[in-house]
């Protein structure tokens, strides 16, 4: 029961803790002069992958904690693609956006293809965990680059939520941005700890329990954001913030969690790093051959994530 009380702990932490954190570096960034498309290409994007960056930092940083670490990776990229974007084009319909697909959308599968062929031997070494973070550099490099030539207006939209209230305290703010990074980092042990120990107590592995329960937990950011904008008409901004998300978790939490861990995983992932890229694969196809992600769409992302689980 305490390890239980962990990982709902670690959950509420989590999500509570990691939002505050992104509205409070977006406004700290907004009182700096940062532009608008560096705050929503990298603040914004970058805080949508920091529950699953700290947790699995922290899980690399125990003995055998690189199967946590990858399964929490792998297990959230195929959450948000087929639970969040399943969710969200069931309540609103979102409509298909043909540069944002072929661009963000190839540089996700780019992502995701690098980190399975680095991972594909079971091994995530310091060098290869350089290699992603490498990678993260170019695609933010590309990130911002096309957010200068393009879809500003969509930025600017989702950074003025955050950051238009009036006369920002600097110090408060970055108060509350320590404050809330603590937390962050309180939610992340909790549930580590508390998830490897409710797996070791009912006899399955790490790699399991972070493909599953932990994935969903740490995504639970993306999804709140799905409903929220959904609720709102403006889930066009959904597929951007998913894109995303699975490209800094691919690259920048993969990264970390090889410098980190340094070592070979105890379970084979190559079963679940291939059905990451064939669901990367299956949504890009629904993306790309439909007018929107309806119902239909939606309905056909949200039966197919219980059974991908089943399958991995």
């Amino acid at each position: 029961m305490t390890d239980v009380l962990f990982i709902l702990a670690g959950f509420a932490l989590l999500t509570f803790a990691a939002d505050r954190l992104v509205v409070a570096a977006a406004r700290l960034a907004a009182k700096f002069g940062l532009s608008t498309v560096l705050i929503g290409a990298v603040v914004v994007g970058l805080g949508t992958s920091l529950p699953e960056m700290l947790v699995s930092g922290v899980a690399a940083a125990r003995p055998g904690g690189l199967d946590f670490a990858l399964g929490n990776i792998v297990g959230s990229n195929v959450a948000n693609l087929a639970l969040v974007l399943g969710v969200s084009a069931w309540i609103s319909p979102i409509a298909r956006q043909p540069r944002t697909i072929t661009r963000e959308g190839g540089l996700m599968l780019v992502a995701s293809l690098l980190l399975t062929g680095l991972a594909f031997n079971n091994t995530l070494n310091r060098a290869e965990g350089f290699i992603l973070a490498f990678g993260l550099v170019g695609a933010l490099t590309l990130i911002v680059h096309w957010s200068r030539t393009g879809a500003v207006a969509d930025l600017e939209l989702e950074v003025s939520e955050l950051t238009d209230t009036g006369d920002i305290d600097t110090r408060r703010e970055a108060l509350m941005a320590v404050l809330s990074l603590s937390l962050t980092l309180l939610g992340a042990d909790l549930l580590v700890r508390g998830a490897r120990a409710v797996a070791e107590t009912i006899g399955i592995s790490d790699a399991v329990i972070s493909l599953t329960l932990v994935a969903i937990g740490t995504s639970l950011p993306e999804l709140a954001t799905a409903v929220a904008a959904a609720r709102r008409n403006e889930n066009d901004l959904v597929l951007g913030n998913v894109l995303g998300s699975n490209i800094f978790n691919a690259l920048g939490v993969g990264g970390v969690a090889a410098i980190i861990g340094n070592s070979a995983t105890q379970e084979s992932f190559q079963r679940p790093l291939l059905t990451m890229i064939a669901v990367t694969l299956l949504t890009g196809a629904l993306a790309l051959t439909t007018k929107s992600l309806g119902r239909r769409e939606g309905l056909i992302l949200l039966v197919s994530y219980p059974l991908i689980l089943l399958s991995i």
